[in-house]
Formats: C-alpha cells, sequence, structure tokens
C-alpha cells in the first residue's frame, strides 16, 4: 500500500512539472471575455505565445481587449442564447485555425439574474440564465468538437463553485449542475479520440456579483406576482 501511494506521489509530481512546449501555432478558444475571468485568461495566454480567439458579448468589449493584446489574438462576437450567433462564431474559429485544429475551448459563462424564490418564477426566468450558462455551451462545444478532436486537444469548463450549493432557487444553481454532469459524460467519452475534458471549480470573483441587478430583478418578480403569492411571503419577508 505504501508503495502504491509513493508511486502516485512521484507520479502527480512528474505530471504538474509537464509544460506544453511549442505554443506557437496552438489555438484557444474563450467565451466571455468582455471582462472578469476570461478576459484575465485571455491575456495571460496571449502573453504566453497562444493564437488566442477571444470570444465578447459586445463590440466595445472586444475592442478594449484587442487595444491591450499582441495582434495574434482576435476577437468575435458571441451571445449564447442565440444558435444563429454560435454558428457565426464556431465558423470564424474554423477560417482562423484554418486546418490545424483547436488546442483549447474555455467554457466560461456566469450569467446569474434572476435568482429568487422558485414560485416567484416563470420559464422564461429560467431560460435566460440556462440559455447561457448551460445550452449555450453546451451547443458551441458541441459544434466545435470536430475541431478539438482533429488536434486532440482540451475542453476546460469554468464552473463556480458556489453554484453547486444549490442555495437559491432560479437557473444559475440548475446550470452548474447541469455543465458538471455534462463535462462528466464528455470527458469519458472523448478519451477515445484523444481529447481532455476537464472542470475548474472556481470561486466567486467581484465581477461575477452585481447586487443591484439582483435587487433590480427581485423588484420586478415581486410587483409581478399575483396578489394571493405576494401575501403569503409578505412585506417583511421581501
Amino acid at each position: 500500500i505504501l508503495a502504491s501511494i509513493l508511486s502516485l506521489i512521484i507520479y502527480w509530481l512528474i505530471r504538474d512539472k509537464y509544460r506544453v512546449r511549442n505554443l506557437s501555432g496552438k489555438y484557444v478558444f474563450i467565451t466571455d471575455c468582455d471582462t472578469g475571468l476570461g478576459n484575465s485568461l485571455a491575456k495571460w495566454l496571449d502573453k504566453r505565445g497562444f493564437c488566442v480567439i477571444a470570444a465578447c458579448a459586445t463590440e466595445k468589449g472586444g475592442q478594449e481587449l484587442q487595444s491591450c493584446s499582441s495582434l495574434s489574438l482576435k476577437t468575435v462576437n458571441l451571445n449564447l442564447a442565440d444558435s444563429n450567433s454560435i454558428a457565426r462564431a464556431v465558423l470564424f474559429v474554423t477560417e482562423e485555425t484554418a486546418g490545424r485544429g483547436l488546442f483549447g475551448l474555455v467554457n466560461n459563462a456566469e450569467g446569474t439574474a434572476p435568482v429568487a424564490p422558485t414560485d416567484w418564477l416563470r420559464m422564461e426566468d429560467f431560460h435566460s440564465v440556462l440559455d447561457v450558462n448551460l445550452l449555450g455551451l453546451i451547443e458551441i462545444t458541441l459544434k466545435l468538437l470536430p475541431l478539438l478532436k482533429k488536434s486532440e486537444g482540451r475542453v476546460v469548463n469554468l464552473i463556480n463553485a458556489k453554484g453547486l450549493m444549490a442555495f437559491v432557487g432560479g437557473g444559475y444553481s440548475l446550470s452548474k449542475w447541469g455543465m458538471e454532469a455534462f463535462s462528466d459524460t464528455l470527458r469519458r467519452e472523448m478519451q477515445h479520440f484523444g481529447v481532455k475534458v476537464s472542470i475548474v471549480e472556481h470561486a466567486f470573483f467581484n465581477a461575477v456579483v452585481n447586487s443591484d441587478i439582483i435587487e433590480k430583478y427581485l423588484f420586478r418578480l415581486w410587483n409581478r406576482l399575483d396578489p394571493e403569492i405576494r401575501n403569503s411571503y409578505g412585506g417583511k419577508y421581501f
């Protein structure tokens, strides 16, 4: 048993020292790069020499990112709730990689609102989060799998660990649990093709939590409630 444990420790130490070489020409596609974690990661990988393709929700976000990056970093507009936007982004990535395949896909999305007691919500409230955080990321992953398989690349799904606690109603926790399940399944299936699938569970960042937006949604949801439901909770609860 001790020999097995020692061998495992040695294996991990050797593996953790491994670094990817010859970064030039290796393409990495990252979603949600306007601000926050995706933005920082795009800049960091660009400085390391990767060919970064950064997806931004706004033109302003893309322009600001390009202004402080190298010429090799490219940006593309992406709305994960829109299949047409996803198709355009996939076409852009396909043309940029020019037959060389995709070395890495980093899925990063943090749509949070609305969060509220479950019986305050309607189906469209769930869709507004799930369409971005879960279904959109699944769709773009599926469409980029051929490029990832071609270069035996990797998928890295960034998942906020607090979303796994299911401490509030709405689509946020559902989307995080769903991404965990999708990642675990995809990892086993893609092993045959040499494609790695990883989950990075991170904590909250300042850019993720915007109390003003959450409060705004709570007021909107409270005001549209049926009087019977509103009275059952009462103003003190609100």
